[in-house]
């Protein structure tokens, strides 16, 4: 017990719980964007697998990292604008394109990765580049919060700003207006004028906006290469982060951050004498407890307003 509380309390684990937490954020603030429109993004997977290869390739190639997230971003977009299209315009179903999603990206990007490459298993040939950590003034000094909240990855600061702006999107411009009222009641938001495709549309694209943000941080920050199916569950458990924040942006971001705890957690013990099956079983387990928690609360909620209704 000692051990663990030693590994824990220190301000290299509260370090590290950010780092993982990145990716998690994004994607989670992605996926909270396309619900609150009425449209759920099971593509977040996929689209963050290709945005992580496509960062990795368009850097090397053009040896500059911020091409090369660039080159990410556009195509995560992409993906979700396929996905969107489809969806919206052909009505394929939601939950069965995304899948489709994820499945094209587990195999294509090992394909192109072959094609570019010669190898199927990481990028180690391909001289990409990665995106800096920044040192923050005066900030840095301070002791434990210093060592705790200065050096990282640049996208772990924008994924914290991420927070801020998606906050303000949703509750205080138009657009934020309509995806919420196309969410909540999709007739009433067509009865006054708002095209409702055209809404869902721009919030599946901002969805795959964030998502390739996650997906460019694991390929050119927390690693600085790419690895097959190296999002490892992360668009799955972004998804179950906005459902346990209650489709709440403060919600997303809290359990992000518990979700990232989980993975720093297995990440730290593995320095313990603790079977590495067992650990890298963690933050999965983690998300099955937090959506049992999460379904029981919903459950009471709608029994007691069945009672209150009964009255």
């Amino acid at each position: 017990m000692n051990s663990l509380l030693n590994v824990i309390l220190t301000t290299d684990f509260a370090f590290s719980v950010l780092r993982v937490t990145t990716p998690i954020l994004f994607a989670a603030l992605g996926a909270l964007i396309s619900n609150r429109a009425g449209i759920i993004n099971i593509g977040m997977e996929g689209i963050m697998l290709v945005s992580a290869l496509a960062g990795v390739i368009v850097s090397a190639y053009t040896q500059s990292a911020w091409v090369g997230l660039l080159g990410a971003v556009l195509s995560g977009t992409l993906i979700a604008g396929i996905l969107a299209f489809f969806t919206l315009k052909f009505k394929t179903h939601i939950i069965l394109g995304g899948v489709a999603i994820n499945m094209f990206a587990s195999g294509g990007t090992v394909f192109i990765l072959y094609l570019l490459s010669g190898d199927k298993g990481s990028s180690t040939s391909l001289a990409s580049k990665v995106l800096p950590s920044i040192e923050i003034p005066l900030l840095r000094d301070i002791p434990v919060l210093g060592p705790i909240l200065s050096g990282h990855h640049i996208l772990t600061y924008f994924s914290i700003l991420s927070v801020l702006v998606v906050y303000y999107l949703l509750n205080r411009t138009p657009l934020g207006l309509r995806i919420r009222s196309v969410g909540e009641n999709p007739h009433a938001a067509q009865s006054v004028g708002v095209s409702v495709v055209r809404i869902q549309y721009s919030a599946l694209l901002l969805s795959g906006f964030f998502a390739s943000l996650g997906g460019a941080y694991m390929s050119m920050g927390y690693l600085s290469l790419f690895t097959r199916d190296m999002i490892a569950g992360r668009g799955w458990i972004a998804i179950a982060a906005e459902s346990m924040g209650r489709s709440t942006t403060v919600g997303t971001a809290l359990t992000s951050l518990l979700f990232g705890a989980a993975d720093a957690l297995s990440n730290a013990l593995q320095v313990l004498k603790i079977p590495a099956e067992l650990i890298a079983t963690l933050p999965y387990v983690a998300t099955v407890i937090g959506l049992i928690i999460y379904a029981v609360s919903e459950t009471r909620k709608k029994n007691r307003k069945l009672k209150t209704t009964a009255k």
